[in-house]
């Protein structure tokens, strides 16, 4: 079982792609037959989560975006940023991400910020006094072997092509005192919203799926 620093370590190389793949189709079969008691998460941003290893700040996880990705109607917006920093290697597909840059304005602002706070499977989000602009800095686009790093506190969203499945390993160090945060309506208020978790059934066949474009690379 490769650790947090190990496969952090791997990545930030980049000279053994072929040994995270390894890795990650042994997590994955693990996954499948039932020997690693996981459940996958489908995250309400239209991709489903493999939630491998959460040890303290450190967490791993395995992200699959469909082929067919479901419409994604987000009740804030797809504009997001993490409490931790993300380092994240594509094992399949094309990942694109729009960074945002957010101004502060309380005159004829665009958005409201939302500090997310999840408990279990249910996400608090908690309107913010903060009245924001928005507007694209950058883009990039990540294929099957690149790397990425989020850094904490950074807005953006991430999205695949349609027809275009992708498969990532991210690993995310939680900042101390940083929040989840997204952006949502102006006159928006706070509201809960849940998860949907699979069943194991459901989970070893997403497993396996996953496992068989990881092997196309």
């Amino acid at each position: 079982m490769m650790s947090y620093a190990d496969l952090e370590r791997e990545i930030d190389r980049g000279t053994r792609p072929e040994l995270l793949r390894g890795w990650v189709l042994n997590v994955l079969d693990d996954v499948a037959e039932g020997r690693r008691p996981l459940l996958a998460v489908r995250h309400p941003l239209g991709f489903t989560c493999l939630p491998v290893e959460r040890t303290g700040p450190d967490g791993i996880c395995v992200h699959a975006w469909p082929a067919d990705p479901p419409t994604v109607r987000p009740t804030t917006s797809a504009m997001h940023s993490h409490s931790w920093d993300l380092l994240s290697h594509v094992l399949h597909g094309q990942v694109r991400n729009e960074l945002i840059e957010v101004t502060d304005t309380p005159v004829d602002p665009a958005w409201r910020v939302y500090e997310v706070h999840s408990r279990g499977d249910v996400d608090e989000m908690a309107a913010t006094d903060r009245l924001v602009t928005a507007a694209t800095a950058t883009v990039e686009s990540h294929s099957a072997g690149a790397s990425y790093a989020l850094r904490a506190g950074g807005f953006h969203t991430s999205e695949v092509g349609r027809g275009q499945p992708a498969v990532t390993v991210a690993l995310g160090r939680t900042t101390p005192g940083a929040s989840d945060l997204s952006l949502g309506a102006v006159n928006g208020r706070s509201h809960r919203i849940r998860r949907n978790r699979c069943d194991p059934a459901e989970t070893a066949r997403v497993a396996r799926e996953i496992a068989q474009l990881v092997a196309r690379g």
